[in-house]
């Protein structure tokens, strides 16, 4: 018996390892998503900020500045798919102590995520339009079928509603104070729809995404228990090869 317990008592001084708590989408989705995300964002939004906001004026900048625009609305719709794991990094800290807010305030941002992406494949459409048929035939093409009905208008309002339920549940639960809080918020004055230019507005409300996102990208990074470099550099080079491997396989079709 004595035995026994001195072996029992061996184990129990001993320092195990501390097991990070599992979470989704984790530490390093939610960390490097939160801070390429909104980077991306307003990198998109700044590259076409010389140009005006409404569609036409979108097709022609395309037309004479194809490589500009390419980057800005490819910065733009990466920076809007990255956006999904840092909100839901975002919802898992409110949770803790307003899951409510939590719950609501990140369905209705995703929700408005997905109205961004489906914009983003008529954006994409209508460049080809300019590139194949010309930017006359195209702006002509656009005007006659914008606003036909589809089932994801009913989702523009989520995003701008979304993004306030967040940015209050964060200041509430104490995930943000109240700068960064008001900086989230502003989301909700970025227009949603197909082929929208940059504005002051826009500069405005993604720079506030920057301020409340890359800290909390940062924090979330380098919390303990913080990773070895081994497991850092592992990371890096395992996740290079897949990009490029799903770059590759997008390319061939």
């Amino acid at each position: 018996m004595q035995a026994v317990s001195s072996t029992k008592s061996q184990w129990s001084d001993r320092t195990l390892p501390v097991r990070e708590e599992f979470w989704f989408p984790g530490r390093w989705l939610g960390g490097v998503s939160l801070m390429a995300g909104p980077l991306l964002f307003l990198t998109g939004i700044l590259l076409r900020l010389p140009f005006r906001f409404f569609f036409p004026y979108q097709l022609a900048a395309f037309d004479q500045h194809p490589v500009l625009m390419t980057m800005s609305y490819n910065c733009f719709w990466a920076g809007n798919i990255l956006l999904w794991p840092a909100v839901l990094t975002i919802t898992q800290k409110i949770g803790r102590s307003k899951p409510l807010w939590a719950a609501w305030g990140g369905a209705f941002v995703l929700f408005g995520l997905f109205a961004r992406t489906f914009h983003a494949g008529a954006d994409h459409l209508a460049f080809q339009l300019v590139r194949i048929e010309g930017v006359d035939r195209a702006t002509k093409t656009i005007a006659a079928s914008y606003g036909a009905f589809h089932i994801v208008s009913a989702l523009s309002a989520t995003i701008m509603i979304g993004w306030i339920l967040l940015a209050i549940g964060a200041y509430l639960s104490g995930t943000f104070g109240l700068l960064r809080a008001v900086g989230l918020g502003l989301m909700s004055a970025l227009m949603l729809g197909i082929l929208k230019g940059s504005s002051i507005t826009s500069v405005v409300a993604a720079t506030g995404l920057c301020l409340a996102m890359l800290p909390l990208g940062i924090h979330v990074l380098l919390a303990p228990p913080r990773p070895g470099l081994r497991s850092v550099f592992t990371t890096i080079a395992i996740g290079t090869v897949l990009l490029v491997l799903l770059f590759v396989s997008g390319r061939l079709g």
